[in-house]
């Protein structure tokens, strides 16, 4: 194998692939990452079996020239040391050659390396996915529906579903769901999927999380197709592979309040920094937890208290307030968390009582939901 290669290009497809590669794998190999040479290009292939990312350079591309000089064939390097001796070659193009005994030779300018490769033969196949069942979105909508729902995923293994994510497909509409059984983040889209439907596909935080770091912004779409375990997405250049998680995901509609007794309407960016600076004296073991109060005049009052560090009470004017009388507790934390994910301008915030779940939404948007847990204080 051997081939000439823009550095700038390897690079970015050597970070991307790395995101799957992790140093605690019970299978050895897989702390590499495989480099495959055909004649339309190189492919970089990374997994840590759970994710798994390829990504494909092309030889030219839109009339720019990326690899040269091909000769086809396939090694495996430790990616640890092969992603930081890219990093910092000197050069703008890296020539890699590999012999018949696994030697590889990697020159750039006048600096020369040799490592020992691995044979791509005891790499994993990596499942092939029947992609008839798949449908395209927008790449900007899905980071976004990632960001606004992954946070609320459970950190907690004592429930394994509550890690991932869930993602229904039904009659023309896309939804996420998370939640770990304190709060709850939903998002909903419509997408043009004329023949494909799917219910109970749980897919691991962890891999969303990966996913919105690896797809790029420049890339326009990205196609989705899902079987029994695995979900891949598929871009011009990257194919980002996940298994899904296994079991049924709770039913999570009937924690939706249907009527609301109190209702707030406030600017997001206030009521994000009254929050904040009341969560400054909320101690850490409590949840660090506020309590928001009704006033008069559209007034409410967030206030927090340690009793061996202080007490912080702030007032804050909100647009509109309706309904009865409120005093709530509630995670600083998973408010914050909400509100930051909406990136809208205003939000209404429907609360059915003092100890009932209440709903954060944006104004104008019934596609975007956060459902908050109180928290009981004596």
């Amino acid at each position: 194998m051997r081939f000439i290669i823009q550095r700038d290009q390897l690079l970015a497809s050597v970070q991307d692939v790395s995101k799957a590669i992790s140093s605690r794998t019970a299978i050895p190999i897989l702390t590499g990452m495989k480099i495959e040479a055909s004649p339309n290009g190189i492919t970089l292939t990374g997994s840590d079996s759970d994710i798994s990312i390829e990504s494909f350079i092309p030889q030219e591309s839109d009339g720019n020239v990326y690899v040269e000089e091909i000769k086809p064939g396939s090694i495996v390097l430790q990616a640890r040391y092969f992603s930081e001796i890219v990093r910092k070659l000197p050069e703008q193009t890296v020539e890699i050659e590999a012999d018949a005994n696994l030697k590889v030779i990697i020159r750039s300018g006048k600096a020369e390396f040799n490592l020992n490769g691995q044979s791509a033969e005891e790499y994993p196949q990596l499942p092939k996915l029947q992609t008839d069942d798949s449908f395209t979105m927008p790449i900007d909508l899905l980071k976004g529906m990632i960001k606004q729902t992954v946070f609320a995923v459970s950190a907690m293994e004592t429930r394994p579903i509550l890690t991932g994510v869930s993602v229904t497909l039904q009659g023309g509409s896309l939804h996420f769901t998370a939640t770990d059984s304190h709060r709850l983040a939903s998002r909903t889209i419509p997408v043009e999927a004329s023949n494909v439907e799917f219910a109970n596909v749980v897919i691991p935080g962890k891999s969303l999380n990966e996913l919105y770091k690896t797809l790029d912004d420049s890339e326009e779409t990205v196609e989705i197709s899902v079987t029994n375990n695995q979900v891949l997405f598929q871009t011009k250049h990257l194919n980002f592979l996940s298994r899904l998680l296994d079991g049924n995901y709770p039913e999570t509609s009937r924690l939706i309040p249907e009527q609301s007794k109190t209702v707030i309407q406030a600017k997001t960016k206030d009521l994000i920094h009254t929050i904040d600076r009341a969560s400054l004296l909320a101690k850490e073991e409590r949840n660090n937890v506020v309590r928001l109060t009704t006033l008069d005049n559209n007034q409410l009052e967030i206030t927090s208290n340690s009793p061996e560090i202080g007490r912080v009470s702030e007032e804050v004017s909100v647009q509109s307030l309706e309904g009865e009388e409120l005093k709530i507790s509630f995670s600083a934390k998973y408010m914050l968390d909400a509100l930051k994910a909406m990136e809208v301008e205003d939000v209404k915030i429907n609360f059915t009582g003092a100890m009932r779940p209440f709903i954060i939404q944006p104004v104008n948007d019934d596609q975007i939901l956060q459902l908050i847990l109180p928290v009981r204080t004596y």
